[in-house]
């Protein structure tokens, strides 16, 4: 039996759960089709999905389609819960993108169409709601071949559409066959010499879907039917099978973790390669962590079944693995995780409701940030304060609704500020040694930092001989020079840049007859990792650092008319635009603008457009801070800017 792990994505209120119910009930999985309003849905499981009606986290769910066993996950449409989409492009053999036949193509469609053609992942498109007043065909197939810059293929035509009874009749379009040529020199020269045959054009079709060139066109209705046999057919014919030797050597990913009836773990894997089985032991993530699979479960007509073992090509939840992690590699890892969307650039400080119990509230951000990484936590010990990094406002609600139904916490949160970072503007050189001045610390650390290509991240360099002093105290320092750079000369992480050890020096172990190793004279790893946050803030303090800013690209479509109650409002938040066309009676305007700007633009849009405009953004680059008072973050480390009160909260917690 052929495997397909098959992905659904959309903008928000496409229509992608609701045509996931009709492919489970098509295919004979469910007998009633679930609703969206009614939160009777068999993929939107949480009890906040079913009240909002949108999805929330990615879910998994199975259905035949003749030889072929498709493993469906239904993923978030909002741009707010982007995390779930990136984790799950990882382990998709293809897609169906979403399009609303009355909305069109919209932001997040754009968004998703390009990521999918970045990682060249087969992906059919289904036009959905052809059946509601408004519906359109021939435009839109335009629209969706201009604005997602795809070769897209129509399966067929619609009749009666904007209607009820629209249905989809399915055949070769005109044209079809000059799209394909594109691709294909046999098909080019029967083209030429007008023989083109029908066999010829399906072979060429599905080779060109499967190679991403290309993406077939369905138009139809989740709620009547209409066209979605057809999608069927689709799938089964045009998307390739999951490849993967089931006797090679293991290897998998995992793509979501979530928490069992009893606390304990459950990671969702997709195999590549080999068979897991249960009572198996296991290595997984970065750090080669070991582990033992207990249960194995598989996905199967609608619901997970107990297995003793997941073979390549299939999705299996997986228990046992304590430490277990998104993202994390299974036996041998495949390819480094990627991000394929850009890391939140929002964060906000939750704030504990009357009677809050503090330690409950740590523990359910946990939770959550276990089930999210791109959502990260900040922990302030000194003020009692927890920041969590956000994608958007929506995200905000959402987190504030999880804690208090299933945890039991009730929070608000402060204003969201914009995520910044530093960069160093210099170079600059620092150095501590040992039994010498007034460093404390039984050891040597000279640091230089210097700046770095932008998008370079951080690296670490040594001028010292790697045998100068044992590794352990390498590795402290270069562990605590990352860390460290969490927070810089302004409170911002710190990156692109190159930290080079220029000194070292060390104690060796010290022991007295009958008594043992004697801590007072010989070096450890407490004593590197004391002083180089002291070093390194100090040789960044020399070398200079600027913040930068998170900035949107943007892109906004207006009525030409209402260009001079927009423009004004467009310059007062420092957005600028970079190109102006005009179509028609409409304006589309391009440009960036401070990510702090974009909640507040998008509210005020309809009222400057009359309702008309449509905005889309997205993260673009970090632009230098110029206007107004450098932003600065409250830090949460032992602050080496001040070395008394440094070396004291070091001591303090030592003690």
């Amino acid at each position: 039996m052929h495997l397909l792990n098959l992905g659904i994505l959309a903008h928000v209120d496409a229509g992608k759960t609701s045509l996931t119910e009709r492919l489970l009930h098509s295919a004979g999985v469910i007998d009633e089709i679930g609703s969206v309003d009614d939160g009777s849905t068999r993929t939107d499981t949480l009890a906040l999905e079913r009240q909002r009606g949108i999805t929330i986290k990615s879910a998994v769910v199975s259905f035949p389609v003749d030889d072929v066993t498709v493993n469906l996950i239904d993923t978030p449409g909002h741009p707010d819960f982007i995390a779930e989409v990136e984790r799950v492009l990882g382990v998709l053999d293809g897609a169906v993108l979403v399009v609303s036949a009355v909305e069109g193509v919209q932001p997040q469609t754009r968004v998703l169409m390009r990521t999918l053609q970045r990682l060249r992942i087969p992906t059919l498109l289904f036009v959905n709601k052809i059946d509601r007043r408004g519906a359109r065909h021939d435009d839109l197939l335009r629209e969706i071949s201009d604005r997602l810059r795809a070769a897209v293929v129509p399966m067929g035509s619609v009749e009666d559409i904007g209607t009820p009874a629209a249905g989809f009749r399915t055949g070769p379009a005109p044209g079809t066959a000059a799209v394909l040529a594109d691709h294909d020199d046999e098909l080019l020269a029967a083209y030429l010499e007008n023989t083109v045959s029908y066999d010829l054009l399906c072979t060429a079709l599905a080779t060109q879907t499967r190679q991403a060139l290309v993406h077939p066109v369905y138009f139809g209705s989740a709620i009547t039917g209409a066209g979605v046999d057809a999608l069927i057919t689709g799938i089964k014919e045009l998307l390739p099978a999951a490849e993967g030797d089931p006797q090679g050597p293991l290897s998998g990913t995992v793509f979501k973790v979530e928490r069992g009836p009893a606390g304990e773990k459950v990671a969702y894997a997709r195999m590549f390669s080999g068979t897991l089985r249960t009572r198996d032991r296991i290595t997984f993530g970065d750090a080669g962590e070991e582990g033992k699979v207990t249960a194995i479960s598989v996905f199967d007509h609608g619901t997970d079944v107990g297995a003793d073992s997941v073979p390549a090509g299939r999705i299996g939840r997986l228990r046992g693995l304590g430490e277990i992690r998104i993202g994390d590699a299974i036996g041998v890892p495949r390819k480094a995780y990627e991000h394929f969307f850009a890391p939140p650039t929002l964060e906000t400080v939750v704030v504990p409701g009357p009677g809050a119990d503090r330690r409950a509230l740590h523990l359910a951000l946990t939770r959550l940030a276990e089930q999210d990484p791109l959502i990260g936590l900040r922990n302030d010990e000194v003020r009692q304060e927890t920041a969590v990094s956000l994608y958007g406002e929506v995200q905000k609600e959402i987190i504030q609704a999880t804690l208090a139904d299933e945890f039991g916490v009730q929070v608000t949160f402060r204003e969201t500020t914009p995520l910044c970072i530093e960069r160093p503007v210099g170079t600059g050189t620092a150095a501590e040694f040992n039994k010498k001045d007034e460093n404390p610390f039984l050891a040597t650390v000279g640091l230089r930092v210097d700046p770095a290509p932008v998008g370079s991240g951080v690296r670490f360099a040594l001028e010292v001989e790697l045998g100068a002093m044992p590794y352990a105290f390498f590795k402290a320092v270069e562990d605590t020079v990352r860390e460290t750079l969490g927070q810089g000369l302004h409170g911002w992480r710190v990156t692109d840049c190159v930290v080079t050890m220029t000194h070292s020096g060390y104690s060796p172990r010290q022991s007295h007859a009958h008594q043992g190793f004697d801590k007072s004279m010989s070096s450890t790893g407490a004593d590197f990792r004391g002083l180089t946050p002291l070093v390194l803030v100090e040789a960044l303090r020399r070398a200079g650092s600027q913040v930068y800013e998170p900035m949107h690209r943007f892109r906004v479509e207006a009525p030409v008319d209402t260009l001079g109650a927009l423009l004004p409002v467009l310059a007062a938040v420092r957005a600028v635009p970079r190109t102006t066309e005009t179509r028609g009676a409409l304006c589309v305007l391009e440009g960036v603008v401070p990510v702090a700007q974009v909640h507040g633009l998008e509210r005020q849009l309809p009222g400057l457009t009359r309702g008309e405009g449509e905005w889309e953004s997205a993260f673009d680059h970090y632009a230098p801070v110029t206007h107004g008072t450098v932003p600065e973050r409250a830090r949460t480390d032992q602050n080496p800017l001040n070395r008394k009160e440094y070396l004291l909260n070091v001591t303090r917690r030592m003690a």
